[in-house]
């Protein structure tokens, strides 16, 4: 019998393995990152631990969206009828040990290829550096409605305008929010 634990993230609860991934509610935490949830009970071996001690170590794999819920509402004789849709943004894990146990060797391979690549090519260290000097689009970006981001738009500096116009284009997409970054660089160009 092999040790699992019950880990609560996002507030909601999971019992993992070792090695496990799952799919939780999207959590701010970036891509590769690890963090360590709560641990509200630890278990295996004929045995439970209702006051854990030990920790449980999890890497962020990615973010993903869900499956597409489409949703329809219809009154009959009455003409009434609409249409919505939504996706659960998620986030998918990965636990990478329970206790002071863990699996070393699979980020040790994970590794090893990215310094090949370096010293095969010099220019991607070069390119390496430079994001951490890039700009970023402006705090609190992503919850900015399209209407507030075409009234702010104009008053932000150059970086900002193109690092949000790649991000609305590489996350949300939305139409609104491209064409007022748009014009607000097309403003900055005369």
């Amino acid at each position: 019998m092999s040790s699992y634990a019950i880990i609560a993230v996002g507030g909601k609860q999971y019992r993992v393995h070792e090695g496990e991934r799952l799919l939780v509610d999207r959590l701010a935490t970036g891509e590769g990152a690890t963090f360590e949830p709560r641990v509200l009970l630890v278990g295996g071996n004929g045995s439970t631990d209702l006051e854990p001690s030990t920790t449980v170590t999890v890497r962020v794999v990615g973010h993903v969206l869900g499956e597409k819920i489409r949703i329809g509402k219809y009154k009959k004789r009455t003409g009434y009828r609409r249409h919505t849709g939504h996706r659960s943004k998620l986030t998918q894990i990965q636990i990478e040990a329970i206790g002071g146990t863990g699996r070393k060797a699979a980020p040790k391979k994970e590794a090893a290829p990215k310094a090949e690549a370096p010293k095969a090519v010099a220019a991607p260290k070069v390119e390496a550096a430079a994001p951490a000097r890039q700009a970023h689009p402006p705090k609190g970006y992503e919850e900015l409605t399209v209407a507030q981001i075409a009234e702010a738009a104009p008053g932000w500096r150059r970086p900002n305008l193109e690092a949000a116009l790649e991000y609305e284009r590489a996350n949300a997409n939305r139409k609104g929010a491209i064409a007022a970054l748009e014009s607000a660089l097309a403003e900055k160009e005369h």
